[in-house]
């Protein structure tokens, strides 16, 4: 593990990761797992109730090449991409072999429909016990006590969080030891799976080149997050690499 502008993040493989989560899963304990890039990362800096949830996550893997580079580059070599719809899928696979149930809760309605119908037709024997597509709307106490209360009589073992950043990372730390289960933050891969959104190609993501993908398939909102974060990181970490990591 290093920390990265304040935020650790560990070097792991999708088998750790998998391995760890059910290892949890089958213990009943309510944990967080989450995937970072460099705009995870520097969401932090202007949001300081964002920066504590990222603190409080039991494990934060680097799903941006990026942040590989700059696990290499504060000592830890073996580091390596774990992205987050390839984690996604062989978690379920891995859930589905354990017999280990699990749960979505985000996307539109329509996208999480078609994720069940994928899900279901390519992982026959996964149990799924709890599903629900959130309004956009802020729950009151009661309603949020309803939904904790309905996951954890599911049987809920695993569940996956797919909402956007900074939202997942608040509410699975919100609801951090009152659910039972695993909060495994699947961000865009509920979009992937569904084909909501279209796969970067392997050999761009090989080599770096995922936000010139992403620049031309969301133009207006790529180019404001990387105009916002991605200097400032580069300015940040190598203060960081300079005058050692953030305290």
């Amino acid at each position: 593990m290093s920390s990265i502008l304040g935020v650790n993040v560990v070097a792991t493989s999708y088998h750790e990761v998998t391995e760890q989560t059910i290892l949890w899963a089958q213990g009943r304990e309510s944990r967080t797992l989450d995937f970072a890039n460099v705009h995870v990362i520097m969401e932090p800096f202007d949001d300081a109730t964002y920066h504590s949830c990222l603190s409080q996550a039991d494990m934060i893997n680097p799903d941006g090449v990026p942040l590989v580079w700059a696990l290499k580059m504060t000592g830890l070599k073996h580091a390596s991409r774990v992205y987050d719809p390839d984690c996604t899928v062989t978690m379920l696979k891995k859930a589905a072999d354990n017999s280990v149930p699990v749960g979505f809760y985000g996307g539109s309605p329509e996208v999480l429909e078609t994720l069940l119908t994928v899900v279901r037709r390519d992982y026959p024997t996964l149990k799924i016990t709890f599903a629900m597509s959130p309004p956009f709307r802020k729950f009151t106490d009661e309603e949020d006590a309803a939904i904790v209360q309905q996951i954890a009589d599911s049987d809920t073992r695993i569940l996956f969080v797919g909402l956007v950043c900074p939202k997942q990372e608040k509410w699975m730390m919100e609801h951090a030891g009152r659910i039972p289960a695993v909060m495994y933050g699947m961000g865009a891969a509920f979009d992937f799976i569904a084909s909501a959104k279209l796969q970067v190609p392997c050999w761009m993501m090989r080599n770096g080149l995922e936000w010139i993908f992403r620049f031309c398939v969301e133009p207006r909102r790529i180019a404001r997050r990387y105009v916002k974060h991605n200097p400032r990181f580069v300015f940040l970490f190598a203060r960081q690499m300079i005058l050692g990591p953030r305290t």
